[in-house]
């Protein structure tokens, strides 16, 4: 009985909801921090490499595919960073 006095949901349940939502906001901040693409691109890079070794590839080609794969992305962040810093600072108005 949910309406009854004394029913409802108690500062067990509130304690708790604090704590999972502190804990979520947590590894999002801590995986996705300010640039998504990072995650979503070694997400990717691990799922690349582990579907050559699912069908076979040589173990030499997988092992050195991520690597590749790793400094193909960090290149990419850096030259989107780099982009994104060429555009002059916003003026401050007096």
């Amino acid at each position: 009985m949910p309406d009854t006095p004394g029913h409802g949901p108690g500062p067990e349940t509130s304690t708790v909801a604090r704590y999972a939502s502190a804990f979520g906001r947590f590894w999002w901040e801590f995986l996705v921090g300010d640039t998504p693409e990072l995650l979503v691109g070694a997400v990717l890079a691990v799922v690349i490499v582990a579907l050559l070794a699912h069908h076979g590839v040589a173990r030499a080609v997988t092992v050195a595919s991520m690597p590749v794969l790793v400094i193909a992305l960090l290149g990419m962040s850096v030259r989107r960073a780099r982009r994104g810093s060429a555009e002059p600072p916003p003026r401050a108005e007096s």
